[in-house]
């Protein structure tokens, strides 16, 4: 237990002490994020970098306190080319494609050190699971981009990604520890310190946003951590665990898939139709607004702990109730409501 503490401890400290600095960076060679459109809930340019002390966190912290050994080096690898790639974007813009092509090849490190989904939950099965086989690469690189991208999508309001992604990283600690999976225990509390350190400089209202850089790595470091989760795991139900933790983004992106598809829109085309825009909606302030969507992603982190630690009939239940219960909020929110256009 020692070991763990240290470690988040020894993450947070040092985002939270790094995070003034890479602030001054950003004035300093102009990354901020200047609002030209409505979409941009702040008014006034802000610095990005946040992501920088995160990145310099982790990987100082998994320098000393994880194994040296391929798939931790292929992890760190992998979230380095993420972190080169989202300087870049916050400074100049990257188009979206090559930012597409890069988050593909950081997988494909991680995949070759081992990072690798290899089975699936699926009760009409006999054994509750099927292997992937061929398709275990295809799968995992779908996961890992999918998730990357999926925290850079929520990224929308002050504290908003960094707070979901410490909360998603504390759920897969849960988890992982109820397993005895403890190297995965050590893994999540590094996030979790790395994720709370900047917190504070980033929670409404905002001194410096984690841009690009920050959000990808964060979406990078769960998508991988939570593959490593699935590679031990005996009980097919307990896959469905990852999926829980990483609630919020994971049914955002996915309502917004459908919202966009129904509304004949690009997949990519950004929107104001999101969760926290939607609750901004209903009169909430941005503080509101966090704190309620915070409250989400722990009741579906709870979700995710009975889930991993229940027998598969309780967890096919547990899964079937939270998933009608946030078909229907996401329902009454207009989530992924076609809308009708007023001639």
């Amino acid at each position: 237990m020692a070991n763990y503490l240290i470690a988040f401890f020894s993450a947070l400290i040092i985002s939270f002490m790094l995070t003034p600095l890479a602030r001054k960076l950003a004035f300093k060679v102009g990354a901020l994020d200047v609002p030209k459109d409505n979409r941009k809930i702040h008014k006034k340019p802000m610095p990005y970098f946040g992501g920088l002390a995160i990145y310099v966190s982790i990987m100082s912290c998994m320098i000393v306190f994880m194994p040296h050994d391929r798939t931790n080096i292929s992890i760190m690898i992998g979230a380095t080319v993420i972190v080169l790639a989202g300087i870049l974007d916050d400074m100049y813009d990257m188009p979206a494609k090559v930012k597409f092509i890069i988050q593909i090849l950081a997988a494909c490190i991680a995949i070759y050190g081992g990072v690798k989904i290899h089975f699936v939950t699926n009760p009409l099965a006999e054994t509750g699971m099927s292997l992937l086989k061929n398709l275990t690469v295809p799968i995992t690189l779908f996961w890992i981009v999918g998730i990357t991208n999926t925290i850079n999508l929520i990224d929308g309001l002050d504290g908003l990604a960094s707070g979901v992604a410490s909360i998603a990283a504390a759920t897969l600690l849960f988890t992982a520890a109820i397993k005895g999976y403890y190297f995965i225990v050590l893994q999540c509390a590094i996030i979790v310190g790395a994720s709370l350190g900047f917190l504070p400089f980033n929670f409404n209202p905002a001194k410096i946003f984690m841009g690009d850089t920050g959000s990808l790595l964060l979406g990078y470091m769960l998508a991988v951590t939570s593959v490593l989760g699935t590679v031990k795991s005996v009980a097919a139900i307990a896959l469905i665990a990852p999926i829980f933790a990483l609630g919020v983004p994971i049914f955002d992106t996915t309502f917004a898939i459908v919202r966009r598809k129904l509304n004949n829109k690009p997949i990519m085309q950004a929107d104001k139709e999101h969760l926290h825009h939607q609750l901004m909606k209903k009169g909430l302030n941005q503080r509101q607004t966090v704190l309620i969507i915070y409250l989400i992603s722990m009741l579906l982190g709870l979700a995710a702990v009975v889930v991993s630690d229940a027998e598969p009939a309780t967890g096919f239940i547990v899964v079937g109730i939270v998933l009608v219960i946030v078909f229907i909020f996401a329902k009454k929110l207009g989530l992924f409501n076609k809308k009708v256009n007023k001639k």
